[in-house]
């Protein structure tokens, strides 16, 4: 290939292909995956994996068994080496998923729990013991020390607790005596790990300089050459340039990815800004040289990352890097999980030239967040507005502090459709149902919370977070695993899921029993009962249908969705788990809403039995024929949990409204007025149904269509023909 051909719009556009070819393959190796596209690729064929830590079940537990299974995948893990991209390697495997049965929680999870079980499957609670990641790390402190630093770190923190084995009367550095053992171990083992990457990380420059030897075409040989100087940088020392520090974020990510498919950003734009800015004056280091380091970082795994917003003392955090990262990712015409944060004192350009990439790729990306909603509420969760400033989007539908706070976000839910179905089923008279609801979502809720506290008396042993240890605030200095005592702050996350289903159902009810009395409420639950079968069945079913719905806008449908957040609120907000662990609400189905409906029998709103429940916080598709977007705002606005979680609006906008020349204002309007009302975050697709329609029927002929499905976007064609189904259903019936 000729060196002139070697410029960056044609070296993204071959990296591009590639991933699209490399999702191909994907799911033709492993099937359809209801989830993220992630960053993975498929491991060569030949490549056996060995891993020496397994019992005669095929599982493994504690820090020990954990650190030597995942050395051995660093230390054999293949190289990736593009010579087109900026960063080397790609991750291939994930640890959390090669335990026998990791599909099943039970054999996942080296505990028993049944105790809990029996009331768990009563109210379909996803309980989120044994779960993993699902917080954010620190990067900075990766940054500042490098993996040498962080060796350093981790054996001058073990030296500490073998002398106080030796001397109890020298106190540890928070650790009590009688954690010490547990200590050794677990820093014995993030050495290990440490260990494990850089050996990978030199193997990756090797493989670089290899290639290098054998590329004819000077360009791509220089950036060869370059990526193995940047890998060997890195191994030991912090990263000093842009490029290096992007590399060392890549392989982080792609090293916890191994572990256990940790996803958290951080705020990317001020973790890369003084790199940026020192490159730049120094002359090394062009805009056009960092967009595209950028691009291959987006490229590389979709990490959620966060830009501009306030910093924690309430200044503006947009800088010309901030702009940079989002043109990278209007380039990337890949999967993408970036996050504007929208406050009062934004670069109003930053938030308009998102809104311009969003409509112009109509790939779902970048999504916004309510800095003013969640800043307050988190404050009334008890903290500082400083504080609140610093807790940052970084997942599906979450928000963390970075490196200080163990939260299990997006892994806690209650299926608040099955809590209803058990409440309705043993009521006799509608004016008694509220209360039964009450009683039962305060019985989840207990339950729920006694699953954490089980979650984090053991998890430190069944599996322990070695690498997002590393960049918190905590874990190593105190010889805890951050789930078990090593964070700062503890605010386990509870959301609830299906609330438009539930809110219905009680406002039909009010509509058609109790105010017409257009039938008998013993008639509606035979009705109910026989998921609505038969002439009488099929009557009943349109009528209940025909009430008003949530988000159409002054219904009893939307006055019971706020009825039911405050009782989300008031069993939720405010109290702890009986080990004294803060809970803190919120409104989200993820992508569990076809699982989650096929626990529920029929509902009074007319849902048939195994229908999916309704998605996070948004109203039920055709819940008012305009389908107004204000209306839905408002509603949703009205639902959020308000203690620093969210309840985001999934929002579907049709193809001729991004064909509008005011169509930004529009799109900006409508999200500032979501967020004035107290909305938290909103995921945006834009659409195009005729597209749509077509990649359903056959997904091959759009391999590089992506939606953003939830709180994460996906290619199309790598989703289920049932989830596909339920996106279209959501899609068409919103945006037409």
């Amino acid at each position: 290939m000729a060196t002139d051909e070697f410029n960056y719009p044609a070296r993204m556009a071959r990296l591009t292909a590639r991933k699209i070819e490399q999702t191909k393959a994907k799911l033709a190796a492993l099937g359809t995956r209801d989830e993220d596209d992630y960053g993975l690729v498929l491991p060569p064929a030949s490549f056996q994996v060995e891993l020496p830590a397994r019992d005669a079940t095929g599982q493994w537990s504690g820090p020990r068994a954990w650190a030597a299974n995942f050395r051995w995948l660093m230390e054999n893990h293949p190289c990736y080496i593009d010579p087109d991209d900026a960063i080397a390697g790609r991750w291939m495997f994930m640890l959390s998923r090669m335990r026998l049965g990791y599909q099943l929680s039970r054999s996942n999870f080296a505990f028993d729990y049944s105790h809990l079980e029996p009331e768990q499957k009563k109210y379909d609670i996803t309980p989120g013991i044994g779960k993993d990641a699902h917080f954010a790390p620190d990067y900075q402190i990766g940054l500042d020390l490098g993996w040498g630093g962080l060796l350093a770190k981790v054996r001058e923190a073990r030296l500490r607790f073998a002398r106080e084995r030796e001397a109890p009367g020298v106190e540890a550095q928070g650790a009590a005596p009688a954690d010490s053992a547990y200590a050794l171990e677990l820093l014995d083992s993030e050495e290990q790990a440490i260990l494990g990457v850089q050996a990978w990380i030199r193997h990756l420059a090797a493989a670089a300089d290899d290639r290098a030897m054998s590329e004819d075409d000077p360009a791509r040989r220089a950036n060869l050459e370059e990526t193995a100087r940047t890998c060997y940088a890195i191994v030991d020392a912090p990263p000093r340039t842009f490029r290096e520090a992007v590399q060392w974020i890549a392989v982080f990510n792609m090293a916890s990815r191994t572990y256990n498919r940790d996803g958290a950003g951080g705020q990317l734009d001020e973790l890369l800004r003084p790199y940026y800015e020192r490159d730049r004056a120094a002359g090394i280091l062009t805009d056009e040289d960092a967009e595209f380091l950028v691009f291959c970082l987006l490229l590389n795994d979709p990490h959620y990352y966060q830009i501009g917003g306030p910093d924690a003392d309430g200044r503006d955090q947009t800088s010309p890097l901030s702009y940079l990262i989002l043109e990278a990712a209007g380039k990337l015409k890949a999967s993408c999980n970036l996050t504007i944060r929208v406050w009062d004192g934004m670069d109003r350009r930053l938030f308009r030239r998102g809104v311009e990439i969003l409509l112009a790729n109509r790939q779902g990306c970048p999504r916004f967040s309510g800095d003013k909603a969640l800043v307050e509420g988190f404050m009334r969760s008890g903290y500082s507005a400083e504080l609140a400033r610093r807790r940052i989007a970084v997942g599906c539908n979450w928000m963390s502090l970075p490196g200080l706070e163990y939260t299990l976000n997006d892994v806690v839910k209650i299926n608040v459709a099955k809590v209803f179905e058990v409440a309705f089923a043993e009521t006799e008279r509608p004016e008694d149902l509220e209360k039964n609801y009450v009683r039962h979502f305060r019985a989840a809720v207990d339950v729920t919370a006694r699953g954490i506290d089980f979650h984090l008396a053991h998890q430190y042993l069944n599996e322990p977070e070695l690498m997002l240890n590393l960049l918190s605030h905590g874990p190593i200095e105190k010889g805890m695993d951050v789930s078990h005592g090593g964070a700062t702050y503890y605010n386990m996350a509870i959301d609830g899921a299906g609330l438009a289903v539930v809110a219905d159902s009680f406002g039909a009810i009010e509509e058609r029993v109790v105010k017409e009395k257009a039938l008998s409420f013993a008639a509606l639950k035979a009705a109910v009962a026989a998921n609505f079968e038969g002439e009488e069945g099929a009557r009943i079913r349109a009528l209940v249908q025909g009430a008003g719905r949530y988000g159409a806008g002054g219904t009893a449908a939307d006055r019971w969705a706020v009825r039911l957040t405050e009782i989300l609120r008031a069993e939720v907000a405010g109290r702890t788990t009986p080990d004294g662990f803060k809970l803190i609400p919120g409104w989200f189905s993820w992508a569990d809403t076809i699982r989650f409906g096929k626990a529920v029998g029929a509902t009074p709103n007319g849902r048939l039995a195994g229908e999916p429940i309704s998605h996070g916080a948004n109203p039920l598709p055709g819940f008012r024929k305009d389908g107004a977007l204000t209306a839905m705002a408002a509603a949703i606005a009205s639902v959020q949990p308000g203690y620093g979680n969210t309840a985001p609006w999934q929002l579907e906008v049709d193809i001729g409204l991004a064909n509008d020349p005011d169509a930004a204002e529009k799109v900006m309007a409508l999200i500032e007025g979501h967020f004035a009302l107290g909305g938290t975050l909103v995921n945006i697709n834009v659409v195009d149904a005729k597209k749509i329609l077509e990649a359903h029927r056959d997904p091959s002929k759009y391999p590089d269509l992506v939606v953003r499905v939830t709180g994460f976007t996906a290619y199309f064609n790598s989703l289920s023909p049932a989830f596909r189904q339920l996106v279209v259903d959501r899609l068409i019936r919103e945006a037409v």
